[in-house]
């Protein structure tokens, strides 16, 4: 656990998660300001960030077939143009407290305040536009209007990376009138190397950033390589942020549920057939420390969109458990990862004809994954040294560098950028059963706008329906 993590939960408790003003807050007087210090800002917004990756993830991990409903046809799971109003909220919350740092830091010439505040600016951002496209943000952030115009998402993409090359320019800064400490949610524990830490993050998300535009015209793999070569260089680097006894982890509470007979959090047939040989014929050892098993030590998915079937709920489907990796009360929500980093290496080096570095990037990727949930060594070994695995350079194909990203890439946002960019060409994976007819047979592609912004805002709402690609999705 990071430390100071009580002081922390201190100041959040004592400030109570205090937000400051954005045009979501209708109702705040203009004529009574509130000035949060960039300690309590940075608390706040550095762990909400993993409340809303969380928010996000819980949407797309159903329509990329991690998680299933164990009801026939759930709303999300059949893709059903659900507004999901909370997790646009969430975000645009936390935007506007993260602005309101970035404008007091840079103020005080608190340089890695400022550094810290564009980069979760750019992470939230990016939330936003690669789930729903067009997307407020020149008119939002500051309350100058309840009724904001929409960037476009292709532009707000070039604010993204700005953000990122600003914020890492401001923490290589020498002088900062205030320096980050244990307020920071996702490296407090680095000590003198907490600036550091943001900046490798920085230019992981660069990266990130980088390869979501792999099918347009723009493309560059070399610019994506150039990235990563200042970015993390093992797990110690991974960024997230780690909950503890006062405040779960909300894939725990998911967890919790399903304990307290709350259907929540099963797992998908696609994953476990994915992981247990039927597709491609090895068994991944990572299955016990990513899902529960059944009562007889079995894994067992549930087909999207088509439910149980007769099953009860005494443990006949694998479910998400507290004690593994990801759902404990105290485990942490990944915002980037140095596994990720090896894929995203291993995607771009390929697309720029260098195989070998390709080859040995996703391989490495494997054992990061593996070594970061807590595999032991020997499966992890065993797996990476199958035939079906170690297929050698010369027989590396981009199908095998992403179904190895989809298994690290477990309940988070990204893993939908990258089936919407590899057009879920995942082996076996099918249109969920009882799909949502307006798809006409087809992948979600994109978010419907909330419900929210088409009553107050719905003059500067875009019209899109799910079929409608954002600006990178290129067919």
């Amino acid at each position: 656990m990071k430390r100071y993590t009580h002081y922390i939960y201190t100041l959040l408790a004592t400030i109570g998660l205090v937000s400051c003003s954005d045009y979501l807050d209708i109702n705040d007087n203009p004529n009574e300001p509130t000035t949060v210090p960039l300690s309590a800002l940075m608390a706040t917004t550095s762990f909400n960030t993993g409340d809303n990756i969380q928010a996000i993830g819980n949407v797309t991990s159903y329509y990329v077939q991690y998680l299933a409903s164990p009801n026939p046809s759930g709303a999300t799971d059949i893709q059903e143009p659900v507004a999901y109003d909370d997790a646009w909220f969430k975000l645009y919350h936390t935007l506007g407290d993260i602005s309101d740092m970035e404008k007091q830091a840079i103020e005080l010439g608190a340089s890695q305040y400022a550094g810290a505040a564009k980069l979760l600016k750019a992470i939230h951002m990016q939330l936003v536009v690669d789930e729903w496209g067009d997307a407020p943000y020149t008119e939002a952030l500051f309350a100058q209007t309840t009724t904001p115009a929409y960037d476009n998402d292709q532009d707000l993409y070039s604010t993204i990376l700005q953000l990122i090359d600003e914020g890492i320019a401001e923490l290589k800064k020498d002088e900062s009138t205030y320096v980050l400490d244990a307020q920071d949610f996702i490296y407090s524990e680095k000590g003198d190397a907490q600036v550091d830490a943001w900046i490798k993050m920085g230019y992981a998300l660069k990266a990130r950033t980088l390869l979501h535009t792999s099918k347009t015209p723009g493309y560059d793999p070399n610019d994506v390589l150039d990235a990563l070569a200042q970015g993390f260089t093992d797990n110690a680097d991974n960024a997230d942020i780690v909950y503890f006894d006062t405040e779960f982890n909300p894939w725990a509470s998911v967890a919790r549920n399903q304990e307290s007979l709350i259907l929540d959090g099963w797992i998908s047939e696609q994953l476990v057939e994915a992981m247990d040989g039927t597709s491609f014929g090895v068994v991944d050892p990572r299955m016990g420390y990513m899902f529960g098993d059944t009562d007889d030590g079995t894994f067992v998915g549930v087909p999207n969109g088509a439910g149980r079937g007769g099953a009860d709920v005494s443990g006949e489907r694998s479910v998400l458990e507290r004690g593994t990796y990801y759902a404990s009360d105290v485990s942490p929500i990944l915002i980037i990862t140095f596994a990720e980093q090896k894929f995203i290496e291993a995607e771009a080096a390929f697309d720029a004809n260098d195989i070998p570095r390709a080859y040995q990037a996703y391989l490495d990727g494997i054992q990061a994954h593996m070594d970061m949930i807590g595999v032991a060594s020997t499966d992890r070994d065993n797996y990476i040294n199958d035939a079906a695995v170690s297929v050698g350079s010369g027989a590396l194909t981009l199908d095998l560098i992403m179904k190895e990203k989809y298994i690290a890439m477990f309940l988070q946002p990204e893993a939908w950028n990258d089936a919407r960019r590899y057009n879920f060409q995942y082996k076996d994976m099918t249109i969920p059963a009882n799909l949502n007819p307006d798809l006409s047979g087809k992948f979600a592609r994109r978010l419907v706008y909330p419900d929210s912004e088409k009553g107050r805002n719905v003059v500067n709402v875009p019209s899109v329906t799910q079929l409608d690609r954002v600006w990178w999705d290129v067919q």
